[in-house]
């Protein structure tokens, strides 16, 4: 039980870390725009694609984003 609960709190570091990456990419590509050298990948780009892949899905996609953040916020 005790590897579970280490396992777990690694992945809870790890997801946290992964989310500060992430903002820090956000801000650096609205900062700089999207030609940012370190970060080759389009992050708002895809943040927007996700937003409005989830919205056109009426229902089905608020469900999804309500279990996502449900997920996410219950082992904070």
């Amino acid at each position: 039980m005790e590897y579970l609960q280490k396992a777990g709190s690694w992945l809870k570091e790890l997801t946290a870390m992964a989310l500060s990456v992430l903002a820090l990419a956000v801000v650096l590509q609205v900062l700089f725009g999207s030609g940012v050298a370190f970060f080759p990948v389009d992050v708002v780009g895809n943040v927007v694609e996700l937003t409005k892949s989830l919205g056109s899905e009426g229902l089905v996609g608020l469900v999804a984003l309500w279990v996502l953040i449900s997920l996410f916020n219950r082992n904070q």
